[in-house]
């Protein structure tokens, strides 16, 4: 059986438990908080960023992971004898993954894969947990890029978010859009779509975008035995009224906070889910 190690970026968003629990390799992004830089998840951390993001006029911002730092993990792995699948976020959303091509390229080895998730948080960290599992079952480095790059068009989200002001700052929505939102409390519902943060629709109320969330599974359809996320940051409201209706319906799934890089962006009060459709 092949020695293989998955290796993933921060922003896949997966708890201590999870990565130890899969031997995950998580490299950290950066966040840039004035003048200081910290890795995401090592040096900082989401309720730390969040208090300094209420508290600072700066708004942060995040870097990718350069091909230097991919070689050092690299070269580690290849010399413990591994083969390496290293899984990151969209390339339209980062450089992360062509700098991971780039330390690829440099050593000229047939004994690493990089794959371009097209997803970000949760949807990454669900690919990465894909891929732990089918090594753990005794499949090859070449079956494991395979299955992944077949199951990333099949990878559904949906985010329901409260608050509107880090998207604007971020540039996910418009200026005018932030604040007709806030003012009319619409609440409006992101997905990943062709490897890009997009918004999907807009609701008005917890109540009704936990609603559109659930309508969402049911019309794309929940593949039974893959992982799946709850994910959020400070959103009760959804929270719950989608716990209760997964546990109630049977589904497995993990309960996720974001990171610090996507925290930048996605700010207090977001909730949704990340799953893999039936197909």
């Amino acid at each position: 059986m092949e020695k293989i190690k998955i290796v993933t970026d921060s922003t896949a968003d997966l708890p201590k438990s999870i990565v130890e629990k899969y031997d995950i390799e998580v490299i950290p992004l950066l966040v840039n908080i004035e003048e200081n830089t910290y890795k995401d998840g090592v040096d900082i951390f989401l309720r730390e960023l969040l208090d300094r993001m209420d508290k600072s006029e700066a708004f942060p911002t995040t870097s990718q992971i350069n091909p230097q730092r991919f070689l050092e993990y690299y070269k580690k792995y290849l010399n413990e004898g591994y083969k390496i699948v290293s899984i990151h976020l969209s390339s339209k959303m980062s450089g992360t993954y062509q700098s991971a091509c780039i330390a690829r390229d440099m050593l000229d080895t047939a004994n690493i894969v990089v794959i371009d998730s097209l997803n970000v948080t949760s949807g990454l960290g669900i690919l990465a947990v894909k891929a732990s599992i089918l090594k753990e079952k005794g499949i090859s480095i070449d079956e494991i890029e395979i299955e992944i790059k077949n199951t990333i068009p099949h990878v559904k989200a949906a985010l329901a978010f409260e608050h509107l002001d880090n998207l604007v700052k971020g540039g996910r929505l418009s200026k005018t859009a932030g604040v007709i939102g806030n003012i009319l409390g619409i609440r409006p519902i992101l997905g990943v779509v062709n490897g890009e943060m997009t918004v999907i629709d807009k609701v008005r109320g917890s109540r009704k975008a936990a609603r559109y969330i659930i309508d969402y599974m049911n019309e794309n359809g929940i593949q039974k035995g893959e992982p799946m996320v709850l994910l959020q940051v400070e959103n009760d409201d959804v929270r719950l009224q989608l716990k209760e209706y997964l546990c109630e319906n049977g589904n497995d799934f993990m309960e996720c906070e974001v990171g610090c890089v996507v925290g930048v962006h996605a700010g207090k009060g977001a909730c949704g889910v990340f799953f893999i459709e039936e197909y």
